[in-house]
């Protein structure tokens, strides 16, 4: 794999990385929503002076619009991811009183947390993931995430400031005892998050159609699952304007004794993940080129 298809792990979240900091000064200063009206700023800002990001959402747009995207269509996406990243403030502050959450695919998760066995959230850059907290306390969820370190440590870092307990949350990739703090905490009734839509060159990836053209996945979330013989459920927080989130849960594979079906499982997480894009489209927060280096499925 080239150095261009994993730009993801040095340009997108570094170039966010100041604005993150402004907006958590602003959102903790003046309040949800009078620090909702710099948003528009930052918008306009990046959509003049960030040409890299300008075109990643136009192919992107392309792609799932199925035509050439308008102004307003590339402004509607960056607005989106800006509003996610300004909110995700106030779901670190558990703050969910002001936001409206609508749930689908609860029965299912309710059934599997009654069962004691740990469950792994795979989501996606796609929406919020902070909004599955307004669903913690309901189900005692005891979340970690998996993550990637030097792709998450400036915005954790940021964000530690935010909610201190953060860093306690989080579970870095590229060390021995990882894996093992995985199981033990699986194994403890307590659930992993982790983000499956970017490929890295440190795993296995396997390549799939993804809204009309090969794309790179990587493996490593479904084996470790596998590994762990854990239930994966696919997590969409969708991002619906003003205040108001749906969270969608879906089962992609539940290993239990059995390993196998890994392929299957991606592809069944492959094919949410773009049902997801299809219908809220402006959700989906990959600024880089994603389809650019994928050889043909």
């Amino acid at each position: 794999m080239s150095t261009e298809q994993t730009e993801w792990k040095n340009r997108p979240e570094r170039s966010f990385t100041p604005i993150i900091h402004f907006m958590i000064w602003l959102s903790l200063t003046l309040g949800r929503r009078a620090s909702r009206l710099i948003l528009y700023g930052i918008v306009l800002y990046f959509l003049l002076f960030g040409p890299s990001i300008r075109r990643a959402s136009k192919d992107y747009l392309r792609r799932v619009l199925g035509r050439k995207p308008t102004v307003r269509d590339r402004w509607r996406h960056v607005l989106c991811f800006a509003s996610v990243v300004h909110d995700r403030v106030y779901w670190l502050r558990g703050q969910a009183h002001l936001f409206q959450v609508t749930v689908s695919g609860e029965p299912m998760l309710r059934s599997l947390a009654a069962s004691g066995r740990g469950i792994i959230f795979l989501g996606a850059h796609y929406g919020s993931f902070e909004v599955l907290r307004a669903l913690g306390e309901q189900h005692a969820f005891d979340l970690k995430m998996l993550v990637y370190p030097d792709n998450a440590r400036r915005i954790m870092a940021a964000l530690s400031a935010v909610d201190p307990k953060m860093a306690g949350r989080l579970i870095t990739l590229g060390h021995p005892e990882s894996i093992l703090h995985v199981r033990d905490h699986l194994a403890a009734g307590g659930d992993i998050g982790i983000l499956g839509d970017r490929a890295s060159a440190d795993d296995k990836n396997r390549t799939l159609p993804f809204l009309g053209g090969p794309a790179l996945f990587p493996t490593g979330p479904l084996r470790l699952s596998a590994m762990l013989h854990a239930p994966v459920v696919f997590m969409a927080g969708t991002y619906l304007g003003g205040n108001r989130y749906h969270l969608s849960f879906e089962l992609v594979a539940d290993f239990g004794a059995d390993a196998s079906g890994q392929e299957q499982a991606l592809e069944r997480y492959v094919s949410l993940l773009e049902q997801c894009c299809l219908e809220a489209p402006y959700n989906w927060f990959n600024f880089y080129d994603f389809w650019k280096t994928a050889p043909p499925p």
